[in-house]
Protein backbone atom coordinates (compact mmCIF):
# COMPACT_ATOMS: atom_id res chain seq x y z
CA UNK A 1 0.00 0.00 0.00
CA UNK A 2 2.84 2.38 0.02
CA UNK A 3 2.56 3.41 -3.41
CA UNK A 4 -0.74 4.67 -2.39
CA UNK A 5 1.06 7.37 -0.54
CA UNK A 6 3.13 8.71 -3.58
CA UNK A 7 -0.53 8.15 -5.62
CA UNK A 8 -1.99 10.78 -2.92
CA UNK A 9 0.91 12.90 -2.95
CA UNK A 10 0.38 13.51 -6.62
CA UNK A 11 -3.22 13.98 -6.54
CA UNK A 12 -2.98 16.42 -4.04
CA UNK A 13 -0.51 18.60 -5.34
CA UNK A 14 -3.44 19.89 -7.19
CA UNK A 15 -4.84 20.78 -3.83
CA UNK A 16 -1.43 22.35 -2.30
CA UNK A 17 -1.10 25.12 -5.26
CA UNK A 18 -3.96 26.44 -4.16
CA UNK A 19 -3.10 26.09 -0.10
CA UNK A 20 0.36 25.91 -0.28
CA UNK A 21 1.13 27.77 -4.05
CA UNK A 22 1.64 31.36 -2.42
CA UNK A 23 4.60 30.32 0.11
CA UNK A 24 6.54 28.49 -2.69
CA UNK A 25 5.64 31.21 -5.43
CA UNK A 26 7.19 33.72 -2.38
CA UNK A 27 10.14 31.61 -1.65
CA UNK A 28 13.50 34.52 -1.62
CA UNK A 29 15.03 32.04 -4.31
CA UNK A 30 18.02 33.58 -6.20
CA UNK A 31 16.13 34.58 -9.63
CA UNK A 32 19.38 35.11 -11.79
CA UNK A 33 21.65 31.97 -10.63
CA UNK A 34 19.43 28.87 -11.76
CA UNK A 35 22.00 26.03 -9.94
CA UNK A 36 21.58 28.32 -6.50
CA UNK A 37 17.96 28.60 -7.27
CA UNK A 38 17.84 24.79 -7.94
CA UNK A 39 19.68 24.11 -4.15
CA UNK A 40 17.04 26.71 -2.63
CA UNK A 41 13.80 24.87 -4.01
CA UNK A 42 15.26 21.38 -2.76
CA UNK A 43 16.21 22.31 0.24
CA UNK A 44 12.28 23.51 0.62
CA UNK A 45 11.65 20.54 -0.25
CA UNK A 46 14.06 18.71 1.68
CA UNK A 47 12.36 20.73 4.78
CA UNK A 48 9.08 19.66 3.40
CA UNK A 49 10.02 16.14 3.85
CA UNK A 50 11.59 16.42 7.14
CA UNK A 51 8.35 17.74 8.32
CA UNK A 52 6.24 14.65 7.02
CA UNK A 53 8.53 11.93 7.94
CA UNK A 54 8.76 13.73 11.16
CA UNK A 55 4.77 13.16 11.56
CA UNK A 56 5.31 9.83 9.67
CA UNK A 57 7.41 8.51 12.84
CA UNK A 58 4.51 9.91 15.04
CA UNK A 59 1.74 8.33 13.47
CA UNK A 60 3.45 5.03 12.68
CA UNK A 61 4.25 4.73 16.31
CA UNK A 62 0.81 4.97 16.83
CA UNK A 63 -0.47 2.36 14.24
CA UNK A 64 2.32 -0.02 15.78
CA UNK A 65 0.77 0.16 19.16
CA UNK A 66 -2.53 -0.16 17.49
CA UNK A 67 -1.59 -3.33 15.88
CA UNK A 68 0.37 -5.32 18.88
CA UNK A 69 -3.02 -4.25 20.50
CA UNK A 70 -4.97 -6.35 17.39
CA UNK A 71 -6.43 -4.04 15.69
CA UNK A 72 -4.50 -4.18 12.63
CA UNK A 73 -7.43 -5.22 10.03
CA UNK A 74 -10.15 -2.73 11.52
CA UNK A 75 -7.37 -0.19 11.64
CA UNK A 76 -6.60 -0.04 8.09
CA UNK A 77 -10.65 0.12 7.64
CA UNK A 78 -10.86 2.86 9.84
CA UNK A 79 -8.03 4.54 8.04
CA UNK A 80 -10.28 4.25 4.49
CA UNK A 81 -13.08 5.04 6.31
CA UNK A 82 -11.40 8.56 7.54
CA UNK A 83 -9.55 9.14 4.16
CA UNK A 84 -13.15 9.01 2.46
CA UNK A 85 -14.70 11.55 4.71
CA UNK A 86 -11.84 14.14 4.30
CA UNK A 87 -12.32 13.58 0.68
CA UNK A 88 -15.86 13.77 0.31
CA UNK A 89 -17.00 16.37 3.23
CA UNK A 90 -16.43 20.16 1.98
CA UNK A 91 -13.55 22.03 4.14
CA UNK A 92 -15.74 25.08 4.83
CA UNK A 93 -17.65 22.13 7.38
CA UNK A 94 -14.51 21.51 9.14
CA UNK A 95 -14.16 25.17 9.15
CA UNK A 96 -16.63 25.12 11.43
CA UNK A 97 -15.33 23.12 14.24
CA UNK A 98 -12.01 23.89 15.17
CA UNK A 99 -10.14 20.61 15.40
CA UNK A 100 -6.58 22.26 15.89
CA UNK A 101 -7.93 24.70 19.00
CA UNK A 102 -6.07 22.30 21.16
CA UNK A 103 -2.85 23.48 19.20
CA UNK A 104 -4.08 26.69 17.93
CA UNK A 105 -1.09 28.49 19.97
CA UNK A 106 1.28 25.81 18.48
CA UNK A 107 0.13 26.18 14.30
CA UNK A 108 0.12 30.48 15.26
CA UNK A 109 3.85 30.12 16.50
CA UNK A 110 4.48 28.18 13.01
CA UNK A 111 3.07 30.54 10.59
CA UNK A 112 4.72 33.25 12.90
CA UNK A 113 7.84 31.65 12.28
CA UNK A 114 7.01 30.94 8.49
CA UNK A 115 6.92 34.59 7.68
CA UNK A 116 10.03 35.67 9.30
CA UNK A 117 11.47 33.31 6.97
CA UNK A 118 10.58 34.98 4.03
CA UNK A 119 12.63 38.28 5.17
CA UNK A 120 16.19 35.70 4.83
CA UNK A 121 17.85 34.44 1.43
CA UNK A 122 19.82 31.97 3.47
CA UNK A 123 20.16 28.32 2.87
CA UNK A 124 18.89 27.63 6.63
CA UNK A 125 16.07 29.64 5.85
CA UNK A 126 14.73 28.11 3.02
CA UNK A 127 14.97 24.60 4.92
CA UNK A 128 13.17 25.90 8.05
CA UNK A 129 10.80 27.33 5.96
CA UNK A 130 9.61 24.50 3.80
CA UNK A 131 10.10 22.45 7.55
CA UNK A 132 7.03 25.07 9.31
CA UNK A 133 5.37 24.68 5.88
CA UNK A 134 5.33 20.88 6.36
CA UNK A 135 3.61 21.24 9.87
CA UNK A 136 0.83 23.64 8.51
CA UNK A 137 -2.62 22.04 8.97
CA UNK A 138 -3.68 20.16 5.62
CA UNK A 139 -7.05 17.66 4.96
CA UNK A 140 -5.25 16.57 2.53
CA UNK A 141 -2.17 15.71 4.66
CA UNK A 142 -4.60 14.04 7.39
CA UNK A 143 -5.47 11.97 4.69
CA UNK A 144 -1.99 11.08 4.19
CA UNK A 145 -1.11 10.56 8.23
CA UNK A 146 -4.09 8.45 8.50
CA UNK A 147 -2.64 6.37 5.64
CA UNK A 148 0.72 6.15 7.60
CA UNK A 149 -1.16 4.76 10.51
CA UNK A 150 -2.41 2.11 9.39
CA UNK A 151 1.31 0.73 8.38
CA UNK A 152 1.80 -0.49 11.54
CA UNK A 153 5.09 -0.05 11.61
CA UNK A 154 7.18 3.47 12.70
CA UNK A 155 9.74 2.86 9.67
CA UNK A 156 6.68 2.16 6.96
CA UNK A 157 4.88 5.17 8.70
CA UNK A 158 8.14 7.51 7.72
CA UNK A 159 8.30 5.93 4.58
CA UNK A 160 4.53 6.41 3.64
CA UNK A 161 4.82 10.37 4.44
CA UNK A 162 8.13 10.78 2.97
CA UNK A 163 6.82 9.36 -0.56
CA UNK A 164 3.52 11.91 -0.01
CA UNK A 165 5.77 14.42 0.09
CA UNK A 166 7.90 13.21 -2.67
CA UNK A 167 4.24 12.70 -4.85
CA UNK A 168 3.70 16.67 -4.12
CA UNK A 169 7.49 17.37 -5.22
CA UNK A 170 6.72 18.41 -9.38
CA UNK A 171 3.99 20.76 -9.46
CA UNK A 172 5.12 22.12 -6.20
CA UNK A 173 8.61 23.02 -8.23
CA UNK A 174 6.58 23.77 -11.08
CA UNK A 175 4.92 26.67 -9.35
CA UNK A 176 8.66 28.30 -8.01
CA UNK A 177 9.51 28.41 -11.81
CA UNK A 178 6.47 29.09 -13.76
CA UNK A 179 3.89 30.93 -11.11
CA UNK A 180 1.52 31.62 -14.54
CA UNK A 181 1.78 28.19 -15.94
CA UNK A 182 -1.55 26.95 -14.95
CA UNK A 183 -4.92 29.15 -15.06
CA UNK A 184 -7.35 29.37 -12.30
CA UNK A 185 -9.87 27.67 -14.30
CA UNK A 186 -7.72 25.00 -15.12
CA UNK A 187 -5.99 24.50 -11.91
CA UNK A 188 -10.14 24.35 -10.12
CA UNK A 189 -11.14 21.73 -12.92
CA UNK A 190 -8.03 19.33 -12.21
CA UNK A 191 -8.52 20.34 -7.94
CA UNK A 192 -11.85 18.51 -8.66
CA UNK A 193 -10.38 14.99 -9.40
CA UNK A 194 -8.58 15.08 -6.09
CA UNK A 195 -11.54 13.88 -3.82
CA UNK A 196 -12.48 10.82 -6.18
CA UNK A 197 -8.65 9.75 -6.17
CA UNK A 198 -8.60 10.26 -2.12
CA UNK A 199 -12.17 7.88 -2.14
CA UNK A 200 -10.22 5.41 -4.16
CA UNK A 201 -7.13 5.51 -2.05
CA UNK A 202 -9.72 4.87 1.17
CA UNK A 203 -11.44 2.08 -0.22
CA UNK A 204 -8.48 0.51 -1.21
CA UNK A 205 -7.28 0.74 2.40
CA UNK A 206 -10.79 -0.78 3.41
CA UNK A 207 -11.13 -3.65 1.40
CA UNK A 208 -7.39 -4.70 2.61
CA UNK A 209 -8.93 -4.55 5.81
CA UNK A 210 -11.32 -6.77 5.02
CA UNK A 211 -9.93 -9.66 4.35
CA UNK A 212 -11.02 -10.63 1.30
CA UNK A 213 -8.04 -13.38 0.53
CA UNK A 214 -6.83 -11.36 -2.46
CA UNK A 215 -3.16 -11.34 -2.61
CA UNK A 216 -1.39 -7.99 -2.03
CA UNK A 217 -4.54 -6.30 -1.76
CA UNK A 218 -6.66 -7.68 0.60
CA UNK A 219 -4.58 -10.63 2.54
CA UNK A 220 -6.83 -12.77 4.14
CA UNK A 221 -4.16 -13.30 7.46
CA UNK A 222 -4.14 -12.01 10.48
CA UNK A 223 -1.36 -9.71 9.50
CA UNK A 224 -1.25 -7.37 7.21
CA UNK A 225 2.41 -7.04 6.88
CA UNK A 226 5.64 -9.85 6.50
CA UNK A 227 6.49 -10.04 10.45
CA UNK A 228 9.43 -11.90 11.46
CA UNK A 229 9.18 -14.44 14.42
CA UNK A 230 11.73 -13.53 17.02
CA UNK A 231 11.81 -17.07 18.64
CA UNK A 232 12.60 -19.22 15.70
CA UNK A 233 13.49 -16.82 12.86
CA UNK A 234 10.90 -17.50 10.71
CA UNK A 235 9.21 -14.93 8.69
CA UNK A 236 5.44 -15.36 9.11
CA UNK A 237 2.80 -13.96 6.63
Amino acid sequence: MLYSALILGLLSSLHCIGMCGPIAMMLPVDRDNQAKKAIQIMLYHFGRLTAYGSLGLVFGIIGKGLYLAGMQQQLSIIAGLIMIVIAVVPERIFARYNFSKPVYRVIAKVKSGLGKQFTKRSYKALFITGLLNGFLPCAMVYAALFGAISMQNEVLGVTYMILYGLGTIPLMTAVVYASGFMSTSLRNSLNKIVPYAAVFIGMLFIIRGLGLGIPFLSPSDVSLFVQSNPDCGIIDH
